[in-house]
């Protein structure tokens, strides 16, 4: 048994994390997919907006709400599942709406939810994606009862943007500069808005050229509405925290073989280790495979013209896989001691059901990608 394998059959949260367009998505719904194949209920959740993972799922659409895989898109599988597969997409200023909605104190509801800071924040401050994203996670792992959830990250540009971001919204909601600023507003309520307006301070007057009056008044509105929120959520967050460090969680790290993708896998590698969080395995996903002999006897049976063509397709893959395999060995050795998993490109993008299953083989170590050595044309 492989070490994703053991992580299907032993975790409770499984996290796909890197950086975006490696694939995160598609290894996402295939580890969910063979946990419930395996007997384990099991939901994955997605921030990626395309009808991809809906439709290899056999759904219309995905919403901020879980939605159950029916049995008959599982059909071409040729088995039955015994665990229950559902899906979700989480909808970013839909869940921020619910949290202030049930959190906020009923006076300030309406208040925070239309003021300008709050959409902004709900929407476009960076960070907030990732903290909703694991705001997200603590519930469905606290009010749910799914033996695995599989959480397909935020594509991060950088290692530190998904482990540090909550902090950063929380420091922005909690932001002892900002109150000193505003304190004037925070202090008398609608009157000390209406005289905020006239610019108190030199802080005021220089901050106001830049992002005139109205804005400060909307930034004192949000932060007098959210401040009876702050302890909430410093609360919550120390829950994502736990859950994150927990032996019941795990991280997947999901790169391709480019060398840009590696570095930064090797860095956040580097990160998770010293946040003490559980690395289970590094998938480099859409490995070239290096061409067999056998491929390279077909083009000698050839016309002169036609293997011409085929041996210079060969010759360029030949390239490409020893490219990515120099690549995959300094990530092995970058990683030692971490499980390393590679899935080869296929020649069809993931989009049914059957190819996440084909996926599923690579992850659980039923096939690998062989490596043969090239057998160059001799002439």
């Amino acid at each position: 048994m492989n070490a994703l394998a053991e992580a299907l059959k032993n975790k409770r949260v499984l996290m796909c994390v890197g950086s975006g367009g490696v694939g995160k998505t598609t290894i996402s719904a295939t580890l969910a997919l063979r946990a419930a194949v395996d007997g384990r209920s099991s939901l994955v959740c997605t921030i990626d907006p395309a009808k991809r993972l809906a439709n290899s799922l056999g759904l219309n659409a995905l919403g901020n709400v879980e939605a159950e895989v029916p049995a008959s898109a599982l059909e071409p599988l040729g088995t039955k599942p015994r665990g229950r597969l559902h899906a979700m997409m989480l909808d970013m200023k839909q869940t921020w709406d619910d949290l202030i909605t049930k959190y906020a104190p009923p006076d300030k509801r309406e208040r925070i939810l239309h003021n300008r800071f709050y959409q902004s924040l709900s929407s476009a401050l960076a960070g907030s994606q990732e903290y909703i994203a694991m705001e997200k996670l603590w519930e469905l792992r606290t009010k749910r009862d799914y033996e695995l959830i599989v959480l397909d990250t935020p594509p991060t540009a950088h290692a530190l943007d998904f482990l540090e971001a909550p902090n950063r919204v929380l420091d922005f909601l909690d932001n002892e500069a900002a109150k000193w600023l505003l304190t004037p507003a925070l202090a008398a309520g609608k009157i000390g808005l209406s005289l905020f307006s006239f610019g108190s301070s030199y802080v005021a007057k220089t901050i106001s050229k830049f992002t005139g009056t109205e804005t400060l008044q909307e930034l004192a509105g949000f932060m007098m509405a959210i401040a009876p929120m702050n302890e909430s959520f410093r609360e919550r967050a120390r829950g994502v925290r736990e859950l994150m460090e927990a032996e019941s969680t795990g991280f997947v790290l999901v790169t391709s073989p480019g060398r840009e993708r590696l570095d930064e896998v090797m860095h956040f590698h580097r990160l998770l280790k010293q946040n003490r969080m559980e690395v289970v395995a590094v998938v480099v996903n859409r490995v070239h495979p290096m061409p067999g002999p056998e491929l390279w006897e077909e083009a000698r049976s050839l016309t002169s013209a036609r293997r011409a063509k085929v041996e210079e397709t060969l010759r360029e893959l030949t390239v490409l896989a020893e490219q990515d395999a120099k690549g995959i060995a300094e990530l092995r050795a970058a990683a030692d001691g971490t499980p390393l998993i590679q899935v080869p490109r296929f020649e069809l993008d993931v989009h049914d059901i059957s190819a996440l299953w084909r996926t599923g083989r690579y992850l659980m170590g039923d096939e690998a990608i062989p490596t043969p050595a090239p057998a160059l044309p001799r002439g």
